[in-house]
């Protein structure tokens, strides 16, 4: 169950960054509607960063390097292509005005992209938002076979280098609980997060 708070349109990128480090994200009911909601879980989705499991079938994808992966080289693209419908997924959730706060929040150096390409073309990719030692990922694309799998396991790979200790990932799915992605009541979400955000900001980038 995730409890909602109040729809808002009037909310600035320091306010958001706030919600994040008290364990509050944003929504909206659809890609037309300028309001979005806060949301706070009851039970939280999370990937162990010590916990990752790679897929062996993925494991030799990657090992055959079949796509180009860059970080924060499209960041406007991705969420783009992120809010786009496609068959699977005749809806979205990500409207202009959530679309105009994480393009403010990635000029401040708190939100990211890591982007598959094959050649000039992006074919997968993720965005979220760093914070103190956390990483909140937000939405994932792909346009190819294992492109948005693949930028997941390098965005895995990537936090425990730079010394993250949290990838929220907001709810499970089934398609995250393959690679180990947990729920965690609040209360335990809550202490995780508190440590996350003793940390300074840690760079994302290289």
């Amino acid at each position: 169950m995730a409890r909602r708070r109040g729809r808002d349109t009037s909310i600035t990128p320091d306010i958001l960054l706030r919600a994040y480090s008290i364990g509050l994200f944003p929504m909206a009911e659809s890609a037309d509607d300028p309001e979005i909601f806060w949301v706070e879980p009851d039970l939280r989705g999370i990937l162990p960063l010590d916990g990752f499991h790679l897929p062996r079938s993925l494991a030799k994808a990657i090992r055959r390097k079949p796509f180009d992966i860059r970080i924060d080289t499209a960041f406007e693209q991705v969420i783009e292509k992120c809010g786009e419908a496609v068959e699977n997924r005749p809806s979205t959730w990500i409207n202009q005005t959530i679309r105009g706060l994480y393009g403010a929040l990635f000029r401040m150096g708190h939100a990211h992209s890591v982007e598959a390409w094959e050649g000039d073309e992006l074919i997968g990719g993720l965005y979220g938002v760093s914070l103190g030692s956390a990483f909140f990922g937000e939405s994932m694309f792909s346009r190819r076979t294992n492109a948005s799998k693949i930028c997941l396991a390098f965005l895995v790979d990537h936090l425990n280098a730079k010394g993250f200790t949290l990838l929220d990932t907001q709810f499970t799915t089934e398609h995250l609980k393959t690679f180990g992605a947990i729920d965690v009541p609040k209360a335990e979400y809550a202490r995780l997060l508190e440590r996350a955000m003793a940390s300074p900001n840690l760079p994302f980038g290289d």
